[in-house]
C-alpha cells in the first residue's frame, strides 16, 4: 500500500457519521413521480436529429421516437423507462403502480419499439445517436427486463430486443475502431457506459461482447497511473472521470489487482479532491444543474468500489461514509429545481440509493 494513501486525510465534514438514506416506499413514490409526469411530454425538447433534407425538417420529436420522445431527451426517457421498471419491480406494492404499469404498457408497444429501432437505419448519419450514453441506457433497460420473471416484463421485453439488438451490433462494430475512450464527465464518458454494457452481457450471457469489452477497458485503463483527478469536475460534469474508471476496473480485474492497480490509480491531492462536494451556483440552469448528479454518481461508483475492496483497505470505509455524504447533499436538491433536473435526476438517485 503507498504511504501517501495511509497518510490520506479526509475533508473535516467526514468525521459527522451521517444517516445512509434508504430507497424507502415513500421516497420512491416522490422519485417516481418526475418521470411519470415527463415520459409523455414533448415538450420542450432536445432531439439530437441531424436534418438531412427539407422533408425532414417537419418531424416531431414522436414521429421519430414514438416510444422515448418524452423527458427532454431520447436518452433521459430510456433511463426514465429503467427507472420506473425497476421501481415496478422491486416494490410492486407502491400505491402508484398501476399507473407506472400503464405507462410502460403504452411505451412498449411492439410496433412504437420497432420504428425505435428503425431509426437507425432509416435516415443518414443516425449510426452515431447517442452512443454511446444512449445505448448503455437502451441495454440497462433490457438487462431489468430480461431479469425479471413477470408475465408483462416477458413481452415487454422481447418487444424491446430489436432495439436491443441494433445497439448491440452497432456496439460490437464500434468498439475495435474506438481508439480512445472519452474521458468527459459528461454523455460521451466511455467508461459509464463500458460499465453497463459488461453488466448487461454478463447478465445476458453474451460471452463474446463480455470478451470484447474487457479486452477493451485493458487497453484504455490498464495502463493508468496518477490520474489528474485533481482537476475535476468540469463546470456541468455529471460524472467524475476517474471514479468511472474505476468503477469499470472493478468489474475487470481480480480484486488482488483491482487493488494494485487502484493504489497506483489515485494521488493524495486526487483522492482528497473528489470527496469534494459538487457546488451548484444555479439549480435552475440546465447545464449547471449537472452537478447534482454528480453527487449521485460519485456516491454509486463509491459505494461499487468500496464492495470491491478488502476489508482492511483504508478506502473502503472512507468511500462508503463518502458515498452517505454525497447522496444526503444530492437528494435535498432534486426537488429543488426546474425541468432541467426534474427530467433527468431522480433515475440517477434511484441507482445511486440501491446497494
Amino acid at each position: 500500500m503507498k504511504k501517501s494513501l495511509l497518510a490520506f486525510i479526509f475533508s473535516p465534514f467526514l468525521m459527522y457519521a451521517q444517516e445512509v438514506p434508504k430507497l424507502t416506499d415513500e421516497m420512491a413514490m416522490k422519485l417516481a413521480d418526475k418521470p411519470i409526469h415527463c415520459i409523455n411530454q414533448e415538450y420542450p425538447n432536445k432531439t439530437a436529429h441531424i436534418i438531412n433534407n427539407e422533408k425532414e425538417v417537419p418531424l416531431t420529436p414522436k414521429a421519430l421516437h414514438p416510444s422515448f420522445y418524452g423527458c427532454f431527451d431520447w436518452h433521459s426517457s430510456v433511463h426514465g423507462h429503467w427507472m420506473l421498471v425497476r421501481l415496478l419491480k422491486t416494490k410492486p406494492n407502491l400505491a402508484n403502480a398501476k399507473e407506472i404499469e400503464k405507462i410502460l404498457e403504452n411505451s412498449f408497444q411492439k410496433e412504437n419499439l420497432q420504428t425505435e429501432a428503425d431509426y437507425f437505419t432509416k435516415y443518414e448519419l443516425t449510426t452515431t445517436f447517442e452512443r454511446t450514453y444512449g445505448w448503455a441506457w437502451v441495454l440497462k433497460l433490457d438487462e431489468e427486463l430480461a431479469t425479471w420473471d413477470n408475465p408483462k416484463a416477458k413481452i415487454w421485453h422481447q418487444n424491446l430486443k430489436p432495439l436491443t439488438d441494433k445497439i448491440l451490433s452497432s456496439w460490437k462494430a464500434y468498439l475495435p475502431k474506438q481508439t480512445y475512450p472519452n474521458r468527459t464527465g459528461v454523455h460521451p464518458n466511455t467508461a459509464f457506459a463500458m460499465v453497463f454494457a459488461l453488466d448487461w452481457a454478463r447478465a445476458t450471457g453474451d460471452k463474446a461482447f463480455e470478451s470484447q469489452l474487457i479486452e477493451r477497458a485493458k487497453y484504455f485503463y490498464l495502463n493508468n497511473t496518477k490520474t489528474p483527478a485533481y482537476l475535476e469536475p468540469d463546470g456541468s460534469d455529471f460524472f467524475s472521470p476517474s471514479l468511472e474508471i474505476a468503477d469499470l476496473m472493478r468489474r475487470v480485474l481480480p480484486q488482488q489487482e483491482f487493488v494494485k492497480w487502484l493504489n497506483n490509480f489515485y494521488e493524495k491531492r486526487s483522492l482528497e479532491n473528489i470527496e469534494k462536494i459538487p457546488v451548484v451556483s444555479d439549480l435552475s440552469d440546465y447545464q449547471t444543474v449537472h452537478l447534482v448528479g454528480l453527487s449521485f454518481t460519485k456516491a454509486w461508483c463509491m459505494k461499487g468500489i468500496a464492495k470491491s475492496l478488502p476489508n482492511n483497505h483504508p478506502l473502503k470505509k472512507e468511500f462508503q461514509k463518502t458515498a452517505t455524504v454525497f447522496l444526503n447533499n444530492g437528494l435535498p436538491l432534486l426537488f429543488q429545481g426546474n425541468y432541467g433536473g426534474d427530467h433527468w435526476l431522480s433515475s440517477f438517485a434511484v441507482y445511486a440509493l440501491e446497494d
